[in-house]
């Protein structure tokens, strides 16, 4: 990874002065001297990520004179999540908490807004990316600060050699690392058709694409993208149920042919199947962070020098990428919020985001796309430029899976896998099409009224 060109001296007052003189209410040195603040974060799986994160918050303790006392929480069985929901019933615990996926609207009552803290980024660095903003963004009030830490989107990570001997798809020359080498009419060809006829003809030489299938979030996230890619809406804006289409039929029928050429175990498979998948060599793409890639290095490098993250195919309406991004939340029962708010301000800075994103190794995606210049995913290896298109470039559009319904809904949707359990009875159960689509408006109907 490259070494940053600005100094730790010259950061640390960029982010001290673009933090006194964005916030409406600027935390004052000596007005709170001498208090604490705990933070319960998202355990890195990362070696080194949370050292990263740790340095940075110490160096901004050090400075304002604030004990900072972080927790690193695990997500193995959603001890983060259980600890969030305990400390909120409890309304005591950690002044600022990570939260994951869903965790904002889950506990958005019992979140303090940090309306300021996020205008003052957007007024510095443009706009989140609209995954982060539905997610976070309740009837106008933010109420989390995205975070780059543990951030992600799920992009394709296909095997180069395999495209171009077996499928005849060069990706290295539609996706270079660099953006203003794109040609728009190569782009423009990596559709949903031509992701299934590379993916026949991988089937057919002994490589299939390993896309999992069960009720899992790798499973849901790229199942429900690729339904937006073909127009598909659950429920709209405006709470009314739209399944009952034909773009929901369209997208059916296709996901029934490429589940065909797809390994057969894959309805079976964990959050973990696509990654081994890939790293045992028998893969020839999934859809995922850098997180197989990263273990290939160790475990498996001929297949880290030969894998390339990319941009999802496009459909009849865009190309969507499903994003993950995590946010802090300020709990209201916290008695060191102006504090919280200028640690998490300094936090997200450019120059902090930059160190975060190197400490692990380009998984970590920060929400502002003003920060896709990092050179850590120009220079991460093998091969150089590997992750160089893994943050939304060109026309991909982040997405999570239930927008545009309300939050709430859209929970519901994702945490009873509408998306795939609709693709497993009519691929697998071997429903009629229109008996699931009517299995699932019942479900939709269902989710509206809770």
């Amino acid at each position: 990874m490259a070494c940053s060109k600005i100094t730790r001296r010259t950061a640390l007052k960029q982010a001290a002065g673009a933090t006194a003189g964005v916030l409406t209410a600027p935390y004052v040195r000596g007005a709170h001297a001498g208090g604490k603040i705990t933070m319960g974060c998202w355990d890195h799986w990362v070696p080194g990520a949370n050292s990263a994160l740790t340095k940075l918050c110490n160096e901004w303790a050090e400075k304002n004179h604030v004990e900072v006392q972080i927790d690193y929480i695990t997500q193995l069985g959603e001890k983060d999540k259980l600890t969030a929901a305990a400390e909120a019933q409890a309304g005591s615990g950690h002044d600022i908490m990570s939260h994951r996926d869903w965790n904002i609207t889950v506990h958005h009552r019992m979140l303090e807004p940090v309306n300021d803290v996020v205008k003052a980024l957007i007024s510095q660095y443009g706009p989140t990316s609209p995954a982060a903003e539905y997610l976070a963004n309740i009837d106008g009030a933010w109420c989390g600060v995205p975070a780059t830490v543990g951030s992600l989107v799920m992009a394709c990570c296909s095997r180069l050699d395999l495209y171009r001997q077996h499928a005849g798809v060069d990706l290295q020359d539609i996706f270079p690392p660099d953006e203003a080498r794109y040609d728009k009419a190569k782009i423009d060809a990596w559709t949903w058709d031509l992701y299934l006829t590379a993916a026949e003809r991988l089937f057919k030489a002994g490589f299939p694409i390993g896309l999992p299938m069960g009720q899992t979030s790798d499973s849901i996230d790229w199942v429900a993208v690729m339904f937006k890619a073909y127009g598909v809406e659950l429920i709209d804006a405006n709470d009314d149920i739209k399944i009952d289409s034909p773009e929901t039929r369209i997208a059916l029928e296709y996901v029934k042919k490429l589940m065909a050429v797809s390994p057969r175990d894959v309805y079976a498979w964990d959050d973990a199947g696509n990654n081994r998948w890939l790293i045992s060599g028998k893969g020839s793409g999934i859809m995922n962070p850098p997180s197989a890639w990263a273990v290939a290095k160790r475990d498996n490098f001929k297949v880290a020098e030969n894998c390339w993250t990319h941009p999802v195919p496009r459909g009849p309406k865009g190309r969507f990428v499903a994003e993950r991004p995590q946010f802090y939340g300020i709990w209201k029962f916290s008695k060191s919020k102006q504090a919280a708010k200028d640690l998490l301000l300094f936090l997200s800075q450019k120059e902090s985001a930059r160190q975060l994103v190197a400490a692990s190794m380009g998984y970590d995606l920060p929400s502002f796309k003003s920060f896709y210049d990092f050179e850590t995913w120009k220079t991460v290896e093998p091969p150089l430029g590997t992750l160089y298109n893994y943050p939304p470039r060109g026309d991909e559009v982040t997405s999570v899976a239930g927008h545009p319904a309300r939050p709430d809904v859209a929970a519901q949707i994702y945490n009873q896998a509408l998306h795939t359990v609709m693709v497993s009875r009519f691929t697998q159960g071997q429903e009629k099409l229109d008996d699931v689509i009517k299995w699932a408006s019942n479900e939709l109907e269902g989710y509206r009224r809770l």
